[in-house]
């Protein structure tokens, strides 16, 4: 025990989870920081909403290509070198924003370096998840880390009436760029403890107990359907509040308080998973339905519809990423790194459509109608989620894992334990 009457275990447990959920913040806030400065932004470079929308699937198409490249390397590579190449690629492409940006092509060049830097960053966090933190706290961790994005959302709607006011909207970008060079420090430091310590444990991976492969594939993507939705919520409801009457102070405030009703349910929602026997992928399921109907809300073109809706959108409808990546890294077998990767990389092609596709289509037929397509999108990833987990427990059932299960801290399934019930897990 500590001299403050907690365990050491717990404290590392702590600082883990915050220092994942700031390096992911850090990888994700870009889009959502031009996503709140958007007008700013398309009338200072001189570019429309197409545009803008194909900067923003720019950033997530390059995260998702890099994670799907260097997906077998990740663990070989070790959380210190992924934490020094992200801080790297973070500080320049923030760096490139605050000063060299003058137009749409530069700004899809410096996208695509920020996109490699979101990969990286998204790497070392779910490395931190899956393999440091205890088995009983990981639903917890996942909830935590994935609750960047909407702290990315929320930095990124305060930065409007505050530092993008005052000094402009490449003064945020250069903020970034210097947490970038903070990590790159806080890396080369980490690796100095390092040597003048023990050597690390290598971690085993047992690369012949894969994954199920088609669940896999659908619930990644289910997370691609969402993340379209979802991402296109993030990045234009600014833009839906502005054409319906909002000013740009209050479309910020609604990103941010929307994006602090997901943090809470995100959080809440990874320590119920610890604490659960299973039974997690129908949550995230009711999530994306909620998404759903929250996304038809918006077509009522009201400032009070766009502020009932789009809370509900960003603080329930989009608050299952971490219950989902926690689930599928426990039902990914002896791998949790591959199957949680699988998600991530849906996660970022969703990323990718949604501002491409759905931006287009509110450029050209409009939002309500871009907003009526955004639920569907929501409701067709909750039935594929839902189609997945019959898949994961029919596997899990037939090949128990190799390490038992743990719920709050106790064991309920494995080689010596009996099988999961069917339909529980998950």
């Amino acid at each position: 025990m500590t001299s403050h009457g907690h365990p050491p275990g717990r404290r590392r447990s702590g600082r883990l989870m915050v220092g994942a959920s700031a390096i992911t913040t850090l990888g994700s806030i870009p889009p959502f920081l031009i996503g709140a400065q958007a007008v700013e932004i398309r009338d200072d470079l001189g570019f429309g909403l197409g545009g803008f929308g194909v900067a923003v699937s720019l950033f997530f198409a390059t995260a998702a290509v890099a994670t799907v490249a260097t997906s077998g390397v990740v663990d070989r590579m070790g959380r210190r070198r992924l934490l020094a190449v992200a801080g790297t690629l973070v500080a320049l492409g923030g760096a490139s924003m605050g000063t060299l940006v003058a137009g749409w092509w530069s700004l899809l060049l410096v996208m695509m370096v920020l996109g490699l830097g979101n990969a990286a960053c998204q790497a070392t966090a779910n490395l931190l998840m899956a393999r440091a933190l205890p088995p009983g706290r990981r639903g917890l961790g996942f909830g935590v880390k994935q609750s960047a994005v909407p702290l990315a959302i929320m930095l990124g709607g305060l930065a409007v009436p505050t530092t993008g006011e005052i000094w402009g909207w490449r003064s945020t970008f250069l903020l970034t760029a210097t947490l970038g060079l903070l990590v790159v420090v806080l890396a080369a430091l980490t690796g100095r403890r390092r040597r003048a310590g023990a050597a690390p444990v290598a971690v085993e991976v047992d690369l012949f107990d894969v994954p199920p492969t088609l669940p896999l594939l659908l619930a990644a993507l289910a997370i691609t359907f969402a993340s379209a939705a979802a991402n296109f919520v993030g990045a234009f409801a600014a833009s839906w509040g502005f054409e319906v009457g909002m000013t740009p102070s209050q479309t910020g405030l609604l990103m941010a308080a929307g994006s602090g009703g997901s943090i809470v349910v995100r959080i809440f929602s990874g320590w119920r998973a610890d604490h659960r026997h299973g039974a997690n992928l129908p949550v995230v399921a009711t999530q994306m339905w909620v998404g759903a109907a929250a996304c038809l809300g918006l077509v009522v073109q009201a400032e009070w519809a766009v502020w009932v809706f789009g809370l509900l959108a960003f603080s329930i409808g989009w608050s299952w990423p971490g219950l989902l990546l926690y689930a599928v890294a426990r039902l990914g077998r002896d791998n949790p790194a591959k199957a949680s990767g699988a998600i991530q990389a849906g996660a970022f092609t969703g990323g990718a459509l949604g501002p491409l596709l759905l931006g287009g289509l509110s450029a050209t037929a409009g939002f309500p109608v871009t907003w009526a397509v955004a639920a569907g999108c929501f409701l067709v990833a909750g039935v594929l989620i839902l189609l997945s987990r019959r898949l994961f427990v029919a596997d899990l059932v037939a090949r128990p894992p190799r390490e038992p299960f743990t719920y709050a801290r106790v064991k309920v399934t494995g080689p010596t334990s009996p099988r999961p019930v069917p339909g529980q897990e998950g």
